[in-house]
Order: C-alpha cells, then sequence, then structure tokens
C-alpha cells in the first residue's frame, strides 16, 4: 500500500527538511501542493524552485506537483496532479497522472486515464473541518466487491494510521495524508 504525503497549501518552515524526513520514513510519494493565495508576499514560482533545487534528483523522482505543471519539466519530477486549479496537463505530457476524484462516479469515469486518483474525503477531513464525508462504509464495501476501488485508487480525507487496516481490507492502493502524516515525525 502506498503511502503518499501532501504538503499544506502555505509556507511551513523547513519544508526541505520535512520533505526528506517524509522519504526516510517511508513515504513513497510527496504531492508538492502550494496555491498562490496560501503564501502570502511570496512568490509562489520562487518558493517551489527553491524546494526543488534543494531536493536531490531521486528525491524530485518522488514528487508529484500541484498547480505549477512547468515544474515537472524544469526537475524532472515524477507526474503532474489534476485538480479544480488545473484541469488538463500540457499538451505533449506523457508523465506520471494522478487526479483528486470527491464521489466514486468520478473514480469510474476517470480511473482508466489516470496512474492513480485520490478519492476524497473517505471520512471528515482532519485539516479542513468543514470538509465531511458523504461516502458512506455502505458505498465502499460495494465499490471494493465491485472492483472499482483497487490499487489506482487512494485514500484521502481524514486519513490517520490507525485507519491504514481498515482501508486495506477495501483494496485501497494507498493512502494520502496532509496532516496525518506528520505523525511520523514525531
Amino acid at each position: 500500500m502506498k503511502i503518499i504525503a501532501i504538503t499544506p497549501p502555505h509556507a511551513v518552515e523547513n519544508e526541505v527538511v520535512i520533505i526528506r524526513q517524509l522519504f526516510e520514513k517511508g513515504v513513497d510519494i510527496v504531492h508538492l501542493r502550494k496555491h498562490q493565495s496560501d503564501i502570502e508576499g511570496e512568490d509562489v514560482n520562487a518558493y517551489l524552485r527553491e524546494i526543488l533545487s534543494a531536493l536531490t534528483f531521486a528525491e524530485r523522482s518522488r514528487i508529484i506537483i500541484h498547480d505549477y505543471p512547468q515544474l515537472y519539466y524544469e526537475y524532472s519530477l515524477k507526474g503532474i496532479h489534476i485538480n479544480k486549479n488545473i484541469t488538463s496537463f500540457p499538451e505533449d505530457y506523457t508523465g506520471f497522472k494522478t487526479r483528486s476524484c470527491h464521489s466514486l462516479v468520478e473514480i469510474q469515469k476517470y480511473k482508466s486515464e489516470y496512474d492513480y486518483l485520490f478519492l476524497s474525503p473517505v471520512f471528515d477531513s482532519i485539516s479542513k473541518s468543514e470538509y465531511k464525508s458523504s461516502i458512506t462504509d455502505a458505498m465502499l464495501q460495494k465499490a471494493s466487491l465491485e472492483g472499482l476501488i483497487d490499487e489506482k485508487v487512494i485514500a484521502l480525507g481524514g486519513v490517520t494510521f490507525d485507519k491504514i487496516p481498515y482501508l486495506q481490507s477495501l483494496n485501497f492502493g494507498g493512502v494520502a495524508m496532509i496532516g496525518g502524516i506528520y505523525d511520523l515525525l514525531k
């Protein structure tokens, strides 16, 4: 089962050190997600370039970029993530493809086109208290039995390490965490 970390959308002190520690603790992939509006007074491109320049080639090869697809090419990253801000890949893109989905219908629609999909929120979000899950246990059980949930579907939203056995039993291919992942660093 893949363990995926998603960075907070704001600037974080010692972010390069934190990303390295996450890899050292067994995280497979880091999604570098920084929204322009969440880094006040900073040039987000410069901030992201600073992070990526400090990482090794091997570390960058495990980074999926959100919102700034041009950095994929500049830094030989693992891939690009599609979300509400970036709705399509660059025309010549052939790299690793990931996408955010918020329903099982979206999972069914997009699964064949992507390397993996986030299904979110599977549980009520930890980092966004207003972000409640509308996916019930019965829906997850049915989707698992029907083979809709498989190695290409990553559980996101309210995921903590104690929930991994349950998610494995449903055949999720991995888990992604924003808040809960930092328990690894304690």
